[in-house]
């Protein structure tokens, strides 16, 4: 029998007590203030939450659809992130780019600007194919589900990179775009995107950096004196990048940043519409109405942290990523897979059930989350991770031992990132 759908009351309720039922509704999410969740947060403590929670409520009923002419102050604050992000990203002075949702629409408008390029530029790829690392996100599959693209993932090398020979041996007449992740997502490691940069050039190829998880940490990581490898717009066979506001920029979400190397190349980016009665409506991105709120919190937050604040951040972070990474690897079994460039981490083991080891942490009250080649188990580093290595350690060293003495055996659930 299913269950009777939800209607709306006759009445109204009053917010206070509307309020306690939310706040009761939370009791089963996962406490990511005190470093519980692997992934989906990124907290950066409570002076940035502060900041992005005013900032979005300031802002919260404009539309950045209109900004043109409704709504000048989205525009600045827009202009002005853009310009932070491409002087970080070292785009020159032709480098353009627009805010968007989230990674998932930064990436699907790469896609679709590079598909509508190699229509003019490579009018022969008649069944347009982007090439990518086994480890790209699965936002590319998706875009080319959309606009009727083929995919073909190439296998990693041994490091979990991007293996470029491996890559250019499999580019094809239909090849339009290559692509390469700073950091991927599984294992945190960043491609060899100067070889990749090299390799778009002398194939002619529109090379995308998904700078998604990097974009907005990686700078300042280098900064603090960390080697960080060239993934940017100083490669120049970077034409497009997608870089992530609402994750290490510790905006609220959805904002992200799609970047081109020029206006030339966003030029094939936008939809424009004048059959219907009200005239011409353009939109730079995918979505129409875009809240001004999430632009707003991402202005006021990169100007609230600034470059000492960001390098504060990218301080902790990298600290307890080197603790963590040196924890797990002093326990007997368990191996870090690949050397992660930034805060991103997965391990695992070739003679112990991690699924059994992520049951344990589960049981102990962490959010897990597994890779499935190899399998393993996965963790996005933020701030708020740094107080708890030793009860994370702690935890995984008994979930270890308790597999070893048959205590604990694995669920086999399905390996999920949803």
């Amino acid at each position: 029998m299913t269950a009777r759908r939800k209607r709306l009351a006759a009445e109204g309720q009053e917010w206070e007590q509307l309020k306690i039922q939310m706040q009761a509704m939370k009791q089963d999410d996962i406490a990511w203030r005190e470093g519980r969740a692997a992934v989906y947060v990124f907290y950066a403590g409570e002076d940035v939450l502060h900041v992005a929670q005013e900032a979005y409520t300031l802002f919260m009923s404009e539309n950045g659809l209109g900004m043109a002419r409704a709504f000048p102050s989205l525009r600045q604050m827009e202009e002005e992130v853009l310009d932070i992000a491409l002087d970080l990203l070292h785009g020159g002075e032709e480098a353009v780019g627009n805010m968007t949702s989230g990674g998932t629409e930064s990436i699907f408008m790469a896609v679709k600007t590079a598909r509508d390029w190699a229509r003019v530029h490579r009018p022969s790829a008649t069944q347009p194919e982007i090439l990518l690392p086994y480890s790209a996100h699965p936002a590319f599959d998706k875009a080319a589900h959309y606009l009727n693209l083929t995919i073909h993932r190439v296998p990693v090398g041994a490091d979990f990179r991007a293996d470029v020979s491996a890559m250019a041996a499999a580019i094809s007449k239909q090849t339009i775009m290559i692509v390469g992740s700073a950091p991927c997502f599984p294992y945190g490691v960043m491609d060899p995107i100067a070889d990749l940069s090299s390799l778009a050039q002398a194939r002619d190829l529109w090379l995308h950096v998904d700078a998604c998880v990097g974009g907005f940490i990686a700078p300042f990581v280098r900064q603090i004196g960390y080697p960080v490898p060239d993934f940017d717009f100083t490669l120049p066979g970077v034409c497009s990048m997608s870089a992530d506001l609402h994750k290490y920029g510790f905006a609220a979400k959805g904002a992200s940043t799609v970047l081109y190397r020029s206006e030339d190349l966003r030029h094939y980016q936008p939809f424009s519409c004048s059959d219907w009665p009200n005239g011409t409506m353009t939109t730079p991105t995918f979505a129409g109405t875009r809240p001004g709120g999430a632009i707003a919190a991402a202005w006021a937050v990169l100007h609230y942290l600034g470059v000492a604040g960001y390098q504060e951040k990218a301080r902790a972070m990298m600290q307890t990523r080197d603790a963590l990474t040196s924890g797990i690897e002093a326990i007997d079994g368990l191996h870090v897979w690949g050397k992660p460039d930034l805060g991103l981490i997965a391990y695992g083991s070739h003679e112990l059930d991690i699924a059994a080891v992520g049951d344990g942490l589960r049981a102990a009250g962490w959010f897990v989350v597994q890779t499935q080649h190899p399998k393993g188990l996965h963790l996005m580093l933020t701030p708020a991770h740094a107080p708890i290595v030793d009860a994370y350690l702690r935890d995984v060293a008994t979930a270890v031992a308790r597999v070893r003495q048959g205590s604990l055996m694995s669920s086999e659930a399905e390996v999920r990132y949803s």
